[in-house]
């Protein structure tokens, strides 16, 4: 069985992500590394826990995670799509089940909001996971110097970012603490709309609700 640990001690995936990081950097984008892999992996499994799935989903839902922006090696277009792909050789090559790589392989090519759609109960956990992580931190300093796009901007005013689930009201959250100084509402939304209203789409394929409270105040 393989499990995401594996994936972290594989030295073939971790160059292949490791080349992605490279690209991102070279295309001045926020930041898409291990960091975000693991928070996406821990993420998808939590909400997949916490809405009801089983061990095995909650285990491909960690893989998923951590391999959704292996396309980036190639390119960053039609990242997911390529990455979909290359996560489902990388998968099968190890021996994981044909069926188990193919869902992964699905929920990884429907994750960004460019073109995918959640299609599946791990695919609407993943893009709720993949679009929660706004920090700070995924603001290269190098890039901020550069220039302040609005990019940027939104991203270095969250100080925190995270996901709560209300299983009694059957409401998955997305809550973001900005600095308003920095960044104000429509400023987030300018860049995030889009993605909102694909999370709104996986909740409800996951029988919740979806709520965005910024800084306390419910937007969606």
């Amino acid at each position: 069985m393989i499990t995401i640990k594996d994936l972290k001690k594989d030295a073939e995936i971790t160059a292949i992500i490791k080349t992605g990081e490279k690209q991102i950097d070279a295309l001045a984008y926020t930041e898409h590394s291990v960091r975000h892999d693991s928070i996406v992996a821990t993420w998808t499994a939590m909400i997949l826990r916490e809405t009801g799935a089983d061990e095995r989903l909650i285990r491909l839902g960690e893989i998923a995670g951590y391999l959704h922006d292996i396309g980036n090696a190639l390119s960053r277009h039609n990242h997911a799509q390529s990455g979909a792909l290359l996560a489902y050789n990388l998968l099968v090559n190890r021996g994981m089940d044909y069926a188990d790589a193919a869902e992964i392989m699905m929920a990884i090519g429907n994750h960004d909001e460019t073109h995918g759609v959640p299609v599946s109960v791990l695919s609407s956990a993943l893009i709720i996971a993949d679009k929660s992580d706004v920090h700070k931190s995924r603001v290269k300093k190098k890039i901020f110097k550069k220039s302040m796009n609005i990019h940027d901007r939104v991203n270095l005013a969250v100080n925190r970012s995270y996901i709560e689930i209300d299983n009694e009201q059957k409401i998955i959250y997305t809550i973001i603490e900005t600095d308003p100084k920095i960044c104000s509402v429509s400023d987030y939304f300018e860049i995030y709309h889009k993605r909102m209203f694909m999370c709104k789409n996986a909740a409800e394929l996951l029988g919740y609700n979806y709520g965005l409270i910024i800084n306390d105040l419910r937007v969606l």
